[in-house]
């Protein structure tokens, strides 16, 4: 679907069947024919294919080249772009030192979110006239058409500021002239959308629909939302629900996973402490020739953030991990911040101290440290010998928001609010997690914890920016003012109405 000149209405309605942001069970459904859009959505089963394709771009978390942990990893200070070379992808290098442009852009951060727009709108466009057998199934349709719409412009608006807010089909007509929306009325409607939606989800999942969205995912981007806006009670309130008493289970059945390290394990998929969590599979076949688009359901972070030239010698204890791009290089600073951390060993692979034991080496790359990210390094056992390509094929599922995650937004809030008791148990739990003592709450703490607990997950460039210590960035080029958000892409604000953003 195109992007450009605005054109962003939903011609075909793309039976996309695979949705990655679904488990293995609720993504393999048979295609069952191809459909115009104003034909489609006549009944359950075609709307049940719709909504699975608007659950598709989900899969922005973690899959193809231009994905948003390694792009938010490299903006941020923990890590830098990498790769093979300087051009090795003009996009994600220009945010590492913020050269970026409306040229060198990827137009898919723009474009994929309002695909996945364009396809909500037109479903619950059409949700109301089809025909359901049961209207409690028709109204949770609907429901997670709208939470992930408004989830889909909560990622536009952090990325871009203001934004076209489009909220039914788009004719060719006027695709042109479409104006930007001031974003705190972009926030105002994805609060909106989601509080009218929350009495239409379940509370829980059976196994066969892990994946899709329940109360507690919806108040957990609610939260997040008011957070983002510094509503700080209102924040809280959300996230209380969704975490109930700290290191307990809560109404909506999450918990926090006893070893921390197995939060990474592959086949450790919708875990207790999952909220909304991206699906990949090594079933799709995925290949150069369609990597990055909709029919594309593998993880690519495994294949970017893994050392080039990985070996290891016969006997050598260390686990045979796949030879990778060297994508998002830890910094010296994220390194020496987590040394004697217990989280250390599951977050980052020390390369230098394996080759120095001749346990291991590699080939240095682009801006390398010898220090990768081990969360999403996977083994070769764990390669696919399926169809496509093995790079391209790999099956772990990444987090768009985990319950350490909401566990510490609330405690920030919390603070702010003045409640220190129940942040202090907030962190505390976050911290005896992984054995560590109790410290004194604050808002600093919370910021620490936060880098070490979420490192390399894509969130710490957005929390430098909501938190107004971008001061941190300034040595890597950011510039205050403009470099809090991406530049709209040149070819979607051409002959349009759009403006660019300041700075650009």
């Amino acid at each position: 679907m195109k992007m450009s000149k605005r054109k962003i209405l939903l011609g075909f309605a793309g039976v996309a069947l695979i949705a990655v942001g679904c488990s293995e069970d609720f993504i393999s459904e048979t295609p069952k024919g191809q459909f115009f859009e104003e034909n489609y959505y006549t009944n359950e089963e075609q709307s049940f294919s719709g909504l699975v394709a608007v659950y598709d771009v989900l899969r922005k978390n973690s899959g193809g080249f231009e994905n948003m942990i390694t792009m938010m990893n490299a903006g941020s200070d923990d890590f830098y772009a990498g790769g093979g070379s300087p051009s090795d992808g003009a996009g994600i290098h220009g945010f590492d030192n913020f050269t970026i442009n409306a040229l060198n852009v990827p137009r898919s951060y723009f474009g994929d979110y309002y695909r996945g727009i364009a396809r909500a709108n037109s479903l619950i466009l059409k949700l109301p006239d089809a025909q359901f057998s049961n209207e409690a199934t028709r109204a949770r349709f609907m429901a997670e058409a709208r939470v992930l719409r408004a989830f889909y412009y909560f990622q536009l608006v952090n990325l871009f500021g203001n934004i076209p807010l489009i909220t039914e089909p788009v004719n060719t007509a006027n695709a042109f002239n479409i104006p930007q929306t001031p974003k705190e009325e972009v926030y105002a409607f994805i609060e909106s959308e989601i509080a009218a939606s929350l009495n239409d989800l379940p509370i829980t999942l059976p196994s066969a629909e892990l994946g899709r969205l329940t109360q507690g995912s919806a108040k957990a981007i609610l939260g997040k939302t008011y957070l983002y806006e510094s509503k700080w009670a209102e924040a809280a309130a959300q996230f209380a629900d969704v975490n109930g008493t700290p290191g307990t289970t809560s109404m909506y059945g999450y918990s926090l996973v006893a070893d921390f390290a197995s939060l990474w394990s592959i086949n450790n998929k919708f875990n207790s402490e999952s909220i909304l969590e991206v699906a990949h599979t090594n079933l799709s076949n995925a290949g150069w020739g369609n990597w990055g688009s909709s029919s594309d359901e593998g993880n690519s972070v495994n294949q970017m953030v893994g050392p080039r030239g990985f070996t290891r010698p016969g006997g050598s204890p260390v686990p045979s991990y796949i030879s990778g791009w060297s994508f998002n290089p830890v910094t010296e600073d994220l390194y020496n911040a987590m040394v004697g951390d217990p989280r250390f060993s599951a977050t980052i692979l020390d390369m230098p101290a394996l080759v120095a034991a001749g346990q291991a080496n590699y080939a240095p790359a682009d801006q390398d440290t010898g220090y990768f990210l081990k969360k999403f390094m996977p083994l070769t056992s764990e390669s696919s010998t399926g169809g496509g390509n093995t790079e391209l094929n790999y099956r772990q599922n990444t987090y768009w928001i985990r319950l350490a995650d909401t566990y510490l937004m609330e405690a920030e809030a919390l603070v702010h609010t003045g409640n220190t008791v129940r942040a202090q148990a907030l962190l505390d739990a976050v911290r005896a997690r992984v054995g560590l003592t109790p410290i004194p709450i604050s808002l600093e703490a919370v910021y620490q914890e936060r880098r070490l607990e979420l490192a390399g997950e894509g969130q710490r460039f957005f929390d430098l920016v909501r938190t107004n210590r971008t001061n941190l960035l300034v040595p890597d080029g950011f510039v205050v003012g403009k470099n809090e958000v991406l530049p709209l892409p040149f070819e979607d604000i051409s002959n349009t109405l759009l403006e660019q953003n300041p700075g650009y």
